[in-house]
């Protein structure tokens, strides 16, 4: 968190020298919004700026308000309320030298800061797991009660979508699978179908409900499979997947590609 705060401090500290600078262009040369779309077609234009260091400094200037004013609503919905009139102020007393803060309780109170944001956004990280567990449970119960769904000891449920006559694989089986994966809202995360190219993995490489779940599939099956975190990611985040998802996936066994051989030792026992 550290470095945010201090790039936003930065950030304020050019936007504020720069909107001073701004304000006195403003007095002496009004904008004319109206020509903006001449610019690249004029063979001559205007010049906006000083020289190419002020439109530079500028462009500085911008790209840092931009990062610090996602940077504060980003901080707004975590439930911190950082007034940008006070961060401004505090920019404009420190050029000032006329800070209200001594430098050591500037440190302290941007320490305090950093240990308030982790608190909370730990505990919203939680409150999400905690809801995102619920529902699963209570997703799983619905499919469950459809017709010709199975359980397995694991938790693992399943629907026979088609039914192939081919082999089934073994765990040391590398497979040939399409298959589609959603969340319990529907929200697609993965596809082969998208890319239109199928996968083909080692099964005991991926994640146990599909290692349990492909092994029952007769090559030319295709099932539905409903897993629930602990045979999934678990409380293990990622963009696409939140803490303690229940997985959906739509998963067609195409082919065995070749089963793994035993070691030199077991050959010769055998």
């Amino acid at each position: 968190m550290k470095p945010v705060l201090k790039m936003s401090v930065l950030a304020a500290t050019i936007l504020l020298a720069v909107g001073c600078q701004d304000e006195k262009a403003a007095e002496t040369k009004p904008a004319e919004p109206a020509k903006v779309e001449q610019v690249a077609t004029e063979a001559a234009p205007a010049a906006a700026f000083a020289s190419e260091d002020d439109k530079a400094a500028y462009a500085i200037g911008a790209s840092f308000g931009q990062y610090l004013a996602m940077n504060l609503e980003q901080q707004n919905e975590l439930g911190l309320s950082l007034n940008r009139e006070q961060v401004l102020a505090g920019v404009k007393d420190a050029f000032a030298d006329n800070s209200r803060l001594t430098d050591e309780e500037t440190q302290q109170t941007l320490q305090a800061l950093d240990k308030r944001v982790s608190d909370m956004v730990q505990k919203k990280a939680q409150e999400e797991a905690a809801k995102n567990l619920k529902a699963g449970e209570e997703f799983r119960t619905e499919f469950a009660k459809k017709d010709g769904v199975v359980k397995t000891d694991t938790g693992l449920l399943y629907h026979i979508d088609t039914e192939g006559k081919g082999a089934k694989p073994a765990a040391t089986d590398t497979v040939k699978v399409h298959y589609k994966g959603s969340l319990i809202d529907g929200t697609e995360f993965d596809s082969s179908y998208a890319r239109n190219q199928p996968a083909t993995f080692p099964l005991n490489q991926v994640i146990a409900g599909w290692t349990e779940g492909v092994q029952l599939m007769p090559v030319g099956s295709k099932f539905t499979f409903v897993i629930p975190p602990e045979l999934a990611y678990g409380s293990q985040a990622n963009p696409s997947i939140p803490a303690n998802s229940t997985l959906k996936f739509e998963v067609e066994l195409l082919d065995i590609v070749k089963a793994d051989k035993p070691s030199a030792p077991e050959q010769a026992a055998q």
